[in-house]
């Protein structure tokens, strides 16, 4: 029966695991000193060897004959361990015994001695996927185990594994396989198996394997019924990387702007069924491309995954594209991404993001929505009908507001000062200087309110003091009395002394109300112009 390659060649010892050399010495060295942990917490990113060491090191401290820390992949217990006939050795696979029940039946194992090596030994795979449960029973044993008890977890996602289990545990991190490593990896595996396998070839599946080691072997497994000579074209073929000559299209059309031809490619690709959310992370990655060509053009050609020719185009549309424009297409994808998850129709969704690609990416983000501005203009409305409403009772609207007596806590417990208002000149009274850092603390307590007294100023009289405001809305707000108490007692902070308030707006109501009508107007003309670059 044919064996699949990645499991014909999954290394048996700590020596043939590839770039974990920081891991697997480590672990020799506390094998040869027998001074292993009672736990071990193996993370990395999938096909970088966590499971294989779990394995390794299961048999290597079980081993009859150790070599140098190896195990000697002869005696009776390597032999058992390698064909999963010990039962020393238990693996559990986490993704699909995760409940409660199934780590209540391994603590009830726990309690037996092994039967033919020095240690019982326990491998978690997946650990991460256990319930919140099955964690809890799990860490009752693993704090206190019997001393012929060891545990091996292994995850790809450490940080849903709960700090207290993590804690107990010896963390290694298994890195990313270097392509490299993996590439000389592969020819060797290529020699052993009368496979010919080109060095162009071995350094695609390397990149293509993006660090994994089991992802590169199945890749080269998959190649070799594909053709004789496997080379970056037979692998870009098997892989499914050949023939992309739709992405360029559409990254072409969006660098100049054709909003309908890449809408036109993609309706194309619809039609012949093709993924559109696959689509899309395909476009995403070349734009990463794009921006690496961008940042490191002497090193990109060892970061991206691409055929020859590929380059050539990748390049020229690097050139034709700044780099703040690149990262905004970028993010405009992957918000695109995100959305085509949640959405029913995600051919619109696409179809959105491309025109948002070929208008101005870099302005797309500041734009709003129709709904957010017909929320404002509403808003602004109804602010202008109080005005007018509150205007009824002033007898000529077209002189400025008259002046306003506060509800200050001052106006209430302190008399008026000993000062004749109707002969006091304000103009000859400078404005305060001071009147800055009142309006600074007043936005602190009240920010909301505080807008309503940009661009005024204040004339102090004693303990009186006199606001002239270039909104209307200042006196519609003041005459809250928690408004005008909140002022007061920001005035009484900064100042030092409690003080009557007295205010009066420089702008009449029919000024203020054609100053708004221009507001509204200019944010119509904006909702229409944003709905035109949409659409």
């Amino acid at each position: 029966m044919y064996k699949a390659l990645y499991r014909k060649w999954r290394p048996m010892t700590f020596d043939d695991v590839i770039s974990q050399q920081h891991i697997t010495d480590t672990l020799k060295h506390q094998i040869v000193s027998g001074k292993t942990a009672h736990a071990y917490l193996f993370t990395g990113s999938r096909g970088t060897g966590k499971t294989t060491c779990a394995r390794i090191l299961a048999k290597a401290v079980n081993c009859r004959s150790l070599n140098n820390g190896n195990p000697c992949l002869e005696c009776d217990i390597c032999l058992d361990a390698d064909s999963g006939a010990l039962t020393d050795i238990v693996e559990i696979d986490a993704a699909s015994n995760n409940g409660v029940d199934d780590i209540r039946d391994l603590r009830d194992g726990a309690v037996y001695t092994p039967e033919r090596g020095q240690y019982k030994i326990y491998i978690i795979d997946e650990v991460h996927m256990l319930s919140v449960s099955a964690f809890n029973a799990l860490l009752k044993i693993m704090e206190e185990p019997p001393p012929y008890v060891k545990f091996i977890l292994a995850t790809t996602e450490v940080h849903k594994v709960p700090s207290t289990v993590v804690s107990r545990c010896q963390r290694y991190d298994f890195r990313r396989i270097k392509a490299k490593d993996i590439a000389d990896r592969l020819l060797y595996i290529a020699s052993q198996e009368n496979l010919n396998l080109t060095e162009d070839g071995a350094s695609l599946i390397a990149k293509l394997a993006d660090g994994g080691m089991r992802d590169a072997v199945s890749l080269l497994d998959q190649c070799s019924v594909c053709a004789d000579i496997i080379n970056a074209e037979t692998v870009s073929a098997t892989a499914g990387i050949a023939g992309r000559d739709y992405l360029y299209e559409i990254l072409e059309a969006i660098s100049v702007n054709n909003a309908a031809e890449a809408i036109s490619v993609t309706g194309k690709l619809y039609d012949m069924s093709k993924d559109l959310t696959r689509l899309c992370e395909e476009l995403i990655s070349q734009l990463r491309n794009i921006m690496l060509i961008k940042v490191s053009p002497e090193t990109a050609d060892n970061l991206i995954i691409c055929m020859p020719d590929e380059l050539e185009r990748l390049k020229k549309l690097a050139d034709s594209s700044e780099l703040e424009t690149v990262m905004s297409r970028l993010g405009i994808l992957q918000e695109c991404r995100e959305r085509m998850m949640k959405v029913m129709n995600r051919r619109v969704e696409f179809e959105m993001a491309l025109i948002k690609l070929c208008g101005n990416p870099t302005n797309t983000a500041k734009t709003i929505d129709n709904s957010e501005i017909y929320d404002k203009i509403k808003k602004l409305e109804d602010k202008i009908s109080s005005v007018s409403s509150g205007a009824v009772n002033v007898p000529d609207r077209r002189r400025p507001e008259p002046e306003m007596k506060a509800h200050s806590p001052a106006a209430e417990t302190e008399p008026l000062p000993n000062i004749d208002l109707k002969k006091l000149n304000l103009n000859e009274i400078p404005d305060s200087e001071r009147w800055g850092e009142v309006l600074e603390e007043f936005r602190k307590v009240n920010p909301a309110v505080s807008g309503s007294l940009e661009g005024s100023t204040a004339k102090i009289a004693g303990n009186v003091v006199f606001i002239t405001s270039q909104n209307r809305f200042f006196m519609t707000l003041f005459k809250n009395k928690e408004n005008a108490l909140s002022l007061g007692e920001t005035i009484n902070r900064v100042l030092g002394q409690r003080c009557v308030i007295k205010a009066r707006c420089a702008v009449s109501a029919e000024q203020q109300q054609s100053m708004a009508e221009k507001l509204v107007k200019k944010a119509i003309d904006s909702g229409i112009s944003t709905a035109v670059d949409n659409n």
